[in-house]
């Protein structure tokens, strides 16, 4: 009988030497059609995006849109509380002057736009992700350093695991294991 607590295997591990080498890895496993894969740098690698295919982010859109909104929103209730709910005479000025609202009015844009940043960011990237079966691996310890990786999981319909491995190591990486979830 089979053991139900067997570990399943979550994907491979690819340890790389140097950018240039992990960039043509990510063009190649790009080209082989795997949709369920990450690189993981120490750095910023300049055009990696590109090299991985990923699509534009949407975060910018949420921050225009809530931005806006935020915006209209700040004005209205500065207007309707100055002008109708507590209407207060101060200098002789009209009770909805747009100078007065001028400093509250762009601190609200900028507020409304700065939490979606922070709080979209958080969402689109699944964050916080407290575990992470590369974790449990020691070569996946110098991704902070000076090592660079490339993740592909069990779970892409194109990964077999042997393939994998294979295509993986013709990329030039340097050690590949595979991660147990």
């Amino acid at each position: 009988m089979a053991s139900t607590n067997a570990p399943k295997t979550w994907g491979v591990l690819a340890q790389y030497e140097n950018t240039k080498i992990l960039y043509n890895a990510c063009e190649r496993v790009r080209d082989a059609g795997y949709s369920r894969w990450d690189a993981c740098t120490p750095f910023a690698v300049h055009g990696l995006d590109k090299a991985m295919g990923l699509r534009a982010s949407t975060l910018p859109w949420y921050v225009l849109l809530i931005g806006i909104g935020g915006s209209l929103f700040g004005l209205w209730f500065e207007m309707w509380s100055m002008g109708y709910d507590y209407p207060i005479i101060v200098q002789g000025k009209p009770l909805n002057s747009l100078p007065a609202f001028v400093p509250v009015w762009y601190e609200m844009t900028v507020l409304s736009s700065c939490l979606t940043v922070f709080f979209g960011n958080w969402v689109l990237n699944r964050l916080p992700q407290y575990y992470h079966p590369a974790f449990k691996s020691k070569a996946f310890d110098r991704v902070t350093d000076d090592k660079f990786f490339i993740l592909i999981e069990a779970a892409d319909s194109r990964f077999d695991l042997v393939k994998t491995k294979a295509m993986l190591k013709d990329t030039g990486a340097s050690h590949i294991e595979e991660l147990e979830d």
